[in-house]
């Protein structure tokens, strides 16, 4: 019978594996979104590896999951870069998500709790207070804890799934809008939203969650 000392030390190992590997996957799409690592630019994981002050192997696994969700991509024994901008790509991306969110707010009125509604005014002033000072990484961060409410609460595994799997693709455009004076007119849109909420109007929600998401349908035309 193995000793508890050696299963502890494989699952402490594992835990420290994954939080190396986590570590690595938000530094990395961090510098992709936010423009450190431009589209086409090629990446070295041992470079990353160095500035990151971590082994290769998590940067490794981090990459290949930036693969899969399409903000890398890689030919064997030839290159690892940044996806360059994929328009037809975004756009299909956009499509899912707006829908899905929409989805999710249909979902989630009939099971929002007033402490929901709280949420969603709280996240709002942040990201209204964000914008006002220029800081976008901040305002990304309120709007996506605004819209993460009725994600919660529509309690449906795949919406929420399907919005993680895709919201990376169309990231570089909500920093776009949100770096624009564009960007404040969704301060409004999310108390519209919100008053919807609160009034139980599960349709109107959804069509007004669908309209903000849509406003980045502009961006992906100039782009």
């Amino acid at each position: 019978m193995a000793s508890r000392p050696t299963t502890y030390s494989a699952d402490m190992q594992y835990i420290s594996r994954a939080l190396f590997r986590d570590q690595a996957l938000s530094a990395i799409r961090e510098a992709i979104l936010g423009g450190d690592l431009a589209p086409g630019e090629a990446i070295k994981d041992v470079e990353l590896a160095e500035r990151l002050g971590l082994s290769r192997t998590p940067v490794r696994e981090a990459l290949a999951r930036l693969t899969d969700e399409g903000l890398v991509e890689t030919k064997p024994h030839s290159y690892t870069r940044v996806t360059p901008l994929d328009t037809a790509a975004v756009r299909d991306a956009h499509v899912v998500v707006q829908a899905m969110h929409a989805l999710a707010a249909r979902l989630a009125v009939p099971r929002l709790v007033p402490a929901d509604l709280d949420a969603m005014r709280e996240a709002n002033a942040a990201f209204a207070q964000a914008l006002a000072g220029g800081d976008v990484p901040a305002a990304l961060a309120a709007d996506d804890a605004f819209h993460a409410v009725a994600v919660r609460r529509s309690g449906n595994f795949a919406v929420v799934a399907t919005i993680e799997r895709y919201t990376p693709l169309v990231r570089r455009l909500e920093r776009l809008r949100f770096a624009g004076p564009a960007g404040r007119h969704s301060v409004a849109m999310h108390d519209e939203i919100t008053t919807a909420c609160a009034a139980a109007d599960a349709d109107l929600a959804a069509r007004l969650v669908e309209r903000n998401w849509a406003t980045l349908s502009d961006l992906l035309e100039e782009n």
